[in-house]
């Protein structure tokens, strides 16, 4: 790519043609206060008028974040001018924001507050009314509060990159406008998918995960058995909570940390995907030999299921009816293991620590609740984890490792691990499937073609002298390009797995806050390579695992052996099974 010559305070530098004067100051070394997370490409509008500089050639003032850098330009930071139109922008904001910092969940997240104190920004510069306030928290998954929204539109960006057809966009205009769904809705009215990307790079706490803390204190205070699970890609985020390195596994911290909070048993989701798999590769496997519908599509994702559930209602049956691991591992809690250990399945009280806001509203759904009971109580994020570890004075840095707790129902392969990355159901399947239809293990175990972050990936396998054709999508804007092939019944494919959020539970909606401005330990690329760091620590943890397929893990065989009879059997059904609905898009 071709080089410009450009100035920064008077400093000479070279740096690529194209890239916006924020980029290149980054890159030289200068960090301009803003409100972008740019590397994402999902605030391109200049709106805020936080990062203003002065530029020759251009006429007054421009917004860094979106002025192209070009040959012998030089820029001002730090020019009078420049630092007060960057104060007056955040007074500006401030003015129409509430200011409730010590309640607020973002507080010390904050890029609002952050940005204020660079700039000096004053209280009170600009007084007058404000916009009316829309509050939502009718959704169990998430919170809108428009009081504190700077109309960025980050947040709008996120949900249409992210899924095609966003449900995010500017209502009303000038002093009346909020962001929210169509008419301003409430989510739950909407065709929201629950995923929460939309929290995940909103600045500041006007959008957030509706907190089910109390819930969970409430449990422990009445005395019921609560019990917690942990999804995979929790323990390779949960460290950037407590200033540790994005992609720090934080297993054993975790487990320990979770003992000291007064968990009666800690156990780990993973056991619960390796359930998961063992019941859907067999019902693959079924559907193969047996004219089922096909191809079948993964049913992990709780967004992914609300976004078929919107709209491709006539292709439901291709979705295998296997709920979520932690949904599995909360049906087997209750029913299988508070019999064995003598507790009455009323008092067992099943929280699941998740990397997903969406599992928030899974939870809620009346196709979830067996023998009259929910499968899972409560589900808090991983942020969420991370508040009540910080409420209860625990120095996390400081815990000892510990093991989960593996009596019965705590033991999990290498596969279950991979569970949290785009690919990894496909693959641990696929481990399992070929030891079905062959009788022998994968060598290697394996399956490096549906790994990555593509959008769209495909492979062909031979299983048993019989070629399998399959896909993986993440993010619905690709999943919609496979699910519109089986709508039109060109499809190709035996299998499909989809996750909700691009990359995988990884980077779900519950997952610590990725920005550089708070994680200053790490390298100014970490924008663009954070999915590939947590990656590699679920992969990492499968490497190490002793086992690594879920059907020759110890307690799946046990408990197919002493209480489900085999994978697929009836009783597997009344537990493990669900099923889905179509739903109209906007409720009126």
């Amino acid at each position: 790519m071709s080089k410009v010559n450009i100035k920064i305070e008077g400093v000479p530098y070279q740096v690529e043609a194209g890239l916006t004067i924020l980029e290149a100051a980054r890159i030289c070394g200068y960090e301009i206060p803003s409100l972008c997370t740019f590397n994402h490409g999902e605030c391109n509008q200049g709106s805020c008028r936080v990062c203003l500089v002065e530029a020759t050639g251009a006429r007054g003032l421009v917004a860094s974040c979106v002025y192209p850098v070009n040959e012998g330009m030089e820029i001002r930071i730090s020019s009078p001018k420049a630092t007060a139109a960057r104060r007056a922008s955040v007074e500006l904001l401030l003015s129409n924001h509430s200011l409730n910092c010590q309640q607020c969940d973002k507080n010390g997240c904050c890029e609002l507050l952050h940005v204020a104190q660079i700039t000096g920004a004053r209280e009170g510069m600009f007084v007058g009314s404000k916009t009316e306030t829309t509050y939502d928290n009718i959704s169990p998954s998430l919170v809108r509060d428009t009081s504190k929204c700077i109309l960025c539109g980050r947040c709008i960006a996120r949900c249409t990159n992210a899924h095609g057809n966003g449900i995010l966009g500017f209502e009303n205009r000038g002093f009346r406008t909020v962001v929210g769904p169509a008419s301003n809705r409430a989510f739950t009215d909407s065709p929201c998918l629950m995923c929460g990307q939309c929290v995940n790079v909103c600045p500041t706490g006007a959008l957030m995960e509706k907190s089910e803390i109390a819930k969970v204190d409430e449990a422990m205070a009445a005395g019921k058995y609560v019990v917690v699970q942990t999804a995979p890609a929790v323990r390779a985020s949960l460290g950037e909570e407590f200033g540790m390195k994005i992609g720090t596994e934080v297993t054993g911290k975790m487990v320990a940390a979770l003992r000291r909070l007064g968990f009666k048993k800690v156990f780990d989701t993973n056991y619960g995907a390796d359930l998961t798999i063992m019941e859907e590769a067999h019902e693959l496997l079924d559907r193969v030999s047996n004219g089922g519908v096909l191809p079948m599509i993964t049913s992990c994702s709780p967004g992914w299921v609300n976004y078929a559930e919107y709209y491709y209602g006539d292709i439901l049956p291709h979705l295998s009816s296997c709920k979520s691991p932690h949904e599995m591992q909360g049906a087997i809690t209750k029913h299988y293991y508070a019999e064995r250990i003598g507790v009455k399945p009323e008092d067992m009280f099943v929280v699941s620590i998740m990397p997903c806001t969406a599992k928030k509203f899974e939870k809620e759904r009346d196709q979830l609740v067996t023998r009259g009971l929910p499968d899972v109580d409560a589900v808090l994020t991983t942020r969420e984890l991370g508040r009540l570890i910080r409420r209860s004075g625990i120095n996390f840095t400081k815990l000892p490792d510990e093991e989960f707790d593996m009596d019965l129902i705590g033991d999990y392969t290498g596969a279950g691990a991979i569970f949290g990355v785009t690919g990894g159901v496909m693959e641990a399947a696929l481990r399992t499937a070929y030891q079905a239809l062959t009788g022998e293990e994968h060598d290697p175990v394996e399956f490096h073609e549906v790994r990555g972050f593509e959008g769209i990936r495909e492979a062909e396998f031979n299983l048993a002298g019989k070629e399998v054709k399959i896909a993986v999508a993440s993010g619905m804007k690709y999943a919609k390009v496979l699910l519109d092939q089986i709508k039109e019944g060109t499809s190709p494919y035996t299998f499909i797995e989809i996750m909700c959020c691009p990359g995988g539970c990884i980077n779900g909606g519950g997952q610590s806050y990725v920005r550089e401005c708070f994680l200053p330990n790490e390298d100014v690329d970490i924008i663009d390579t954070y999915r590939a760091k947590r990656a590699a620590a679920l992969y990492g943890i499968d490497e190490n695992r002793p086992v690594r397929q879920s059907h020759n893990n110890p307690q799946m065989i046990s408990l197919y052996k002493e209480f489900l009879g085999k994978p697929n059997s009836h009783l597997a059904h009344e537990l493990l099974h669900t099923s889905y609905g179509a739903r109209v898009p906007f409720n009126d």
